[in-house]
């Protein structure tokens, strides 16, 4: 994997315990900041499903 640019949300902070997303060329990579070598690969398709349903909040419980 590239080396790439993780961002997380600045509502985290200082935070370890966050989600972090880096933006290749061809996917998104999801990782946690908590276990950073576990990461997750998805399309931008993919990833812009998982952004809308957060955004409508179907994973809340």
């Amino acid at each position: 994997m590239e080396d790439l640019a993780w961002r997380k949300p600045n509502a985290c902070g200082d935070g370890n315990n966050c989600p972090e997303v880096a933006i290749g060329p061809d996917a998104v990579y999801v990782r946690s900041s908590l276990l950073p070598e576990a990461v997750a690969q998805l399309t931008p398709a993919e990833w812009r499903d998982l952004v809308s349903a957060i955004r409508n909040g179907e994973f809340d419980v």
